[in-house]
């Protein structure tokens, strides 16, 4: 019963308030036994209750429908059915106290329901869909402040930034009456077209009257009022509305949605927005205008920075007044960023290398195999023949014979075990016999510290570091005649610059900062972190390469590690004797143990400092209709 107590108390105040502002006063009626019987013709007091208990089934359809009665915080397509059949109750028999209540209770359930689905949607962060709800709140009941409160809630900020305030250059209002300076009294008893015309002409004005203009019995009583009032009070009493013609004629129709959109006076009005350099900011402005107070006719024009709006003069003031309130700067973050890395390797070689390779060979045939398939003294002669050395060049030979013992492929160049004799005399190789004991350590620890300052969702990019190149192609010369054999002899040729591709190496970072209105940052951010690696492709050394991307809502001034990351990697090897290297104690003797182990820790910090915040444009209310 919580909605139908507000209901009642709000119909109440609002008969009270009736009773004591409006000058035309209409009789109440009801059908109930006792009641004063309802004036209108007996098709009217048929629609009429036909409307009301249509509406009655469909309001116990959705309270079935909903399972509660009365606390059902979302409408339903039947209750809003159900307050437009009130409605019409209402319009046919406007004296009728039943369709009056009906109506008034229905319309500030519906206003409520609409007000708890925008607080819900505003809790969500869901802006749009909550002024929505609250305009469709203003249109049920315009003067509910709570709700004209809660559509500037919604607003809040203004949801586009300029760089300074927008400008009304140029404004076409909608043509209006000049009815004359004059107060007077009306005591009218007719017909509705009888009544508009009775104002008119108290004013100096003539009205022409839509073919559909509904003609009913109307009673007007009204003292001491001027043209605004009277013919207000007028169009409530008739169910109408009127527009101007020329400066002396008006022109009346029926209240409705239909005639509301082919009759209605809209004006013209052209902004200036100083400032904004690019069409994205623009179409933002016009993007909000359209959303926020659904005006179809909205024109663009970049090169001259302008939004023509095209409505009816209240959201013509509506749209004057929204734009008022862009601020003219954008709010501005400092943004801390750190960036740790530490790096640890540690390698050691402990053991000894025993022989483990051994050849076995023929000395005599070793040795001419060394020479060619030729024995010594053959190869001896054949110099001496040449002229090469003489029989006295005793040295030389002696200089000879030391240049085959020393080189790098005899066999004489290893210790030998020799075993036989003659033609079975051989030889045993022998592996050297060594020890290792090596230890390796580095430590790397680098801070990559960032300061920087972004504008409201305005990308901001900063590289640290130093850009590498990676060489492409080059150029030798691959034919060779006399021209190309000249410049080389006198070093005069100076080959062409090779083609070379810069990569970038060190820190990246892309950020772009959105401040909201209690000062929390939220946070688009990219960032790659590349450096050389150990090893290289081809001659080209590998890029290692670390890379984030992601959102983040943060406190002004409150840290957040965005991303952190730890490689560790242990690699053991043995080589040795089989068997015995895996001998307890024994290992030691006749193995090699090798350990290498890496550590490598990344921590990117990030804090947000607000320098320049949100400013919120002071009003003292809202202008909404249609």
């Amino acid at each position: 019963m919580r909605w139908i107590s507000a209901g009642l108390i709000v119909l109440v105040a609002g008969v009270c308030l009736a009773a004591d502002t409006s000058p035309a006063t209409l009789p109440i009626c009801s059908n109930t036994a006792g009641g004063t019987a309802c004036p209108g013709t007996a098709a009217e007091l048929k629609a009429a209750r036909q409307a009301f208990a249509r509406g009655l089934n469909l309001e116990k359809a959705q309270q079935l429908q909903s399972g509660d009665k009365s606390h059902n915080p979302y409408p339903s397509q039947l209750l809003n059915e159900a307050f437009f059949e009130f409605e019409e109750a209402a319009r046919l028999i406007p004296q009728n106290v039943e369709y009056i209540t009906a109506r008034e209770i229905t319309r500030q359930r519906l206003a409520g329901m609409h007000l708890q689905r925008g607080n819900d949607a505003i809790r969500d962060g869901r802006q749009v869909e909550a002024m929505a709800e609250f305009r469709t709140a203003l249109e049920l009941d315009p003067g509910n402040q709570f709700a004209q409160q809660r559509m500037q809630d919604a607003i809040g900020a203004a949801p586009v930034r300029v760089a300074s305030q927008p400008q009304l250059i140029a404004s076409e209002d909608a043509l209006a009456v000049k009815p004359a300076e004059a107060k007077h009294d009306f005591r009218y008893r007719g017909d509705s077209r009888g009544l508009l015309t009775a104002v008119a002409t108290s004013f100096g004005l003539t009205v022409i009257f839509d073919d559909s203009f509904p003609n009913r019995q109307v009673r007007f009583d009204l003292e001491n009022a001027d043209f605004p009032t009277a013919i207000h009070q007028a169009s409530a009493v008739t169910r109408s509305f009127t527009v101007a013609l020329e400066d002396s004629v008006l022109f009346a129709c029926a209240e409705n949605p239909e005639n509301h959109r082919l009759y209605d006076r809209m004006g013209l009005r052209t902004f200036y927005i100083p400032g904004s350099g690019t069409a994205t900011e623009l179409n933002e402005v016009m993007n909000s205008l359209r959303t926020l107070f659904e005006t179809r006719f909205t024109s663009l024009n970049v090169a001259s920075s302008t939004i023509t709006v095209r409505a009816p003069q209240a959201l013509l003031q509506a749209a004057t007044q929204f734009l008022s309130q862009l601020n003219g700067s954008r709010p501005e973050v400092m943004l801390d960023v750190k960036v740790f890395q530490v790096s640890h390797t540690y390698a050691h070689t402990i053991g000894l290398h025993v022989p483990d390779q051994f050849k076995l060979f023929n000395i005599p045939v070793a040795a001419l195999a060394a020479l060619g398939g030729q024995n010594i003294q053959s190869l001896i002669n054949k110099l001496i023949a040449s002229g090469g050395i003489n029989q006295a060049g005793n040295q030389s030979i002696s200089a000879l014979l030391a240049q085959l013992q020393g080189q790098q492929n005899s066999i004489f160049s290893q210790p030998l075990a020799t075993f036989g004799g003659g033609l079975t005399f051989s030889g045993l190789s022998l592996d050297h016999l060594s020890a290792a004991l090596t230890m390796s350590e580095s430590s790397v620890r680098s801070l990559e510290h960032v300061t920087l300052r972004a504008s409201q969702e305005k990308d901001a990019t900063f590289k640290l570091g130093s850009r590498y190149p990676i060489l492409n192609g080059s150029f030798a010369p691959v034919f060779n005649n006399a021209a190309i054999s000249q410049v080389l002899g006198n070093q005069s040729f100076t080959a062409p610059f090779p083609s070379v591709n810069y990569e970038d190496i060190g820190l990246s970072l892309k950020a772009k900062p959105v401040v909201h209105n209690n000062s929390d940052v939220s946070l688009e951010i990219e960032l790659q972190f590349r450096t050389l690696g150990t090893t290289n492709t081809n001659g080209i050394p590998d890029i290692l390469n670390r890379e984030y991307k992601g959102g983040i809502l943060l406190k002004e001034g409150e840290p957040a590690v965005i991303a952190g990351m730890v490689t560790a990697s242990d690699q053991r090897s043995l080589s040795g004797l089989p068997l015995f290297s895996q001998i307890p104690g024994l290992g030691l003797l006749t193995a090699q143990s090798t350990k290498n182990q890496d550590n490598d820790e990344l921590l990117i910090l990030i804090t947000p400092y607000v320098i320049r915040g949100t400013e919120h444009a002071e009003t003292e209310e809202i202008w909404l209709g249609k």
